[in-house]
């Protein structure tokens, strides 16, 4: 009687905590991330890096004045969709003091990109870059 118990009781929590398929995000994408080494058209920013970092400036908190961390560089990572999105933001290093926080956040702000292209078809990207700190 003890272990149909305990069954049933597993049973139970494990139907209580799985995902259904209503209540699960997006599919994730499988397809191959690419460099954009060899692309055909590598993935932009609408309006050119000018706009970007424009963007960047606009909505970036910077911390405290006092701190002196102008000049300094945030190196991101991340993956620009086939629909232009951003995912799998990665801080490869940061000025500290947040900054690397601040900079994930910015990025997932982040307006569509335009999606890099290989043979005419859109594909995923890996894209790095610095943001100077200002």
């Amino acid at each position: 009687m003890k272990k149909l118990l305990i069954v049933i009781a597993v049973c139970f929590v494990q139907n209580m905590f799985s995902q259904s398929a209503s209540s699960a995000t997006a599919k994730p994408d499988y397809s191959p991330v690419y460099n954009s080494v060899g692309l055909d058209a590598k993935p932009d920013f609408p309006g050119g890096y000018d706009k970007f970092y424009a963007f960047v400036d606009e909505n970036f908190k910077y911390p405290e004045p006092s701190l002196n961390l102008k000049g300094k560089k945030i190196y991101v990572t991340f993956i620009v969709e086939k629909d232009g999105s951003l995912t799998d933001i990665k801080i490869l290093r940061d000025a500290g003091h947040g900054t690397g926080e601040e900079a994930f956040r910015v990025l997932q702000q982040s307006p569509k990109w335009i999606p890099g292209k290989l043979k005419g078809e859109t594909v995923r990207v890996l894209f790095s870059l610095p943001i100077a700190i200002k």
